[in-house]
C-alpha cells in the first residue's frame, strides 16, 4: 500500500518473559494521519510507544523492520510522559542539539514558543522546569522536527488550558506534515483530534473507530466492558 508508513505484526513485548504485557499486537500506521491510543492503566499503551521508539529491549515481532536502524531513528520521535534526561541544557541549546542528530531544520520554532507560553522558560536548564514546561520543551522540539512518525506519550498530562487547547490543533493538523500516534487516557484528546483511535485490551488491538464513527460514549462503552470483564475474571 502506497500510503502505509509502518506495519506492526505480530508484536509481543515483556518486562518478565512469563508475563506478557503485549501479545500478538498487530497495527499499521498510514501516511497523514492522526491515530490516537487509549486502554485502561495497564493496558500496555507506555510499553508500546517504547518498542516503537527503539527503548525496550525484552519484544519480538515478525517484522524485518530494525526500530534500532539509524535511518528509521531520523524518521521519528517520541514525547514521553515524563522525561528528565538533557537537564543541563537549556530548550534552545537541546533544540540545537535535536536538530543536529536529525538532521532536520527546525520549523514555527517560535510560533510553537508563543503557541505554548513558553516564552520566559527557552533560556532556562531543562533541570529547573516544572513537568509541565518540560514537557513543552519536548513538544515544541517534536513540532518543530516535523518528522515522519510522531509519537506522543500522554501528550496532555502537566499542561495548562491553553496549552491544551494549542496541542490539540498541532496533533489535529499534524497529518499535513506526517503521521502522529499519541496514547492518552483523556478522552477528549482523543475525540477531538484523531482520524482513527485504536483501543489496546490484554495487550493487543481489540476495536478500532474510524472517522465518522468516532464517538466519545462508543469509546467509553468500550473501555467500561472491559472494565467489567476483568472485574468478573477477577471474582472467578
Amino acid at each position: 500500500m502506497e500510503d502505509l508508513l509502518l506495519s506492526v505484526r505480530h508484536l509481543y513485548a515483556w518486562y518478565q518473559k512469563e508475563q506478557m504485557v503485549l501479545s500478538d499486537l498487530s497495527l499499521e500506521l498510514r501516511k497523514h494521519e492522526a491515530v490516537g491510543l487509549i486502554g485502561l492503566n495497564g493496558a500496555g499503551k507506555t510499553t508500546l510507544l517504547k518498542v516503537l521508539s527503539g527503548l525496550h529491549g525484552g519484544f519480538r515481532m515478525e517484522n524485518t523492520l530494525n526500530l534500532r536502524d539509524n535511518a528509521f531513528k531520523r524518521r521519528r520521535y517520541t514525547v514521553f510522559a515524563e522525561d528528565h534526561s538533557f537537564g543541563y541544557f537549556t530548550f534552545r541549546e537541546y533544540l540545537s542539539y535535536a536538530a543536529a542528530a536529525y538532521g532536520r531544520k527546525p520549523q514555527r520554532a517560535e510560533e510553537l514558543v508563543r503557541g505554548f507560553h513558553f516564552e520566559s522558560c527557552e533560556n532556562m536548564l531543562l533541570k529547573e522546569l516544572s513537568t509541565g514546561n518540560q514537557k513543552k520543551a519536548f513538544l515544541i522540539t517534536a513540532f518543530a522536527l516535523e518528522p515522519e512518525l510522531l509519537l506522543l506519550d500522554e501528550p496532555v498530562n502537566g499542561l495548562d488550558f491553553q496549552s491544551t487547547e494549542f496541542l490539540y490543533r498541532e496533533i489535529a493538523g499534524y497529518k499535513e506534515r506526517g503521521t502522529v500516534l499519541f496514547a492518552s487516557h483523556v478522552l477528549e484528546s482523543i475525540t477531538l483530534t484523531a482520524d482513527r483511535v485504536l483501543v489496546l485490551e490484554k495487550g493487543r488491538i481489540s476495536r478500532q473507530f474510524e472517522k465518522e464513527e468516532i464517538d466519545a460514549p462508543q469509546i467509553r462503552e468500550a473501555l467500561y466492558r472491559e472494565e467489567d470483564c476483568r472485574e468478573t475474571d477477577d471474582r472467578e
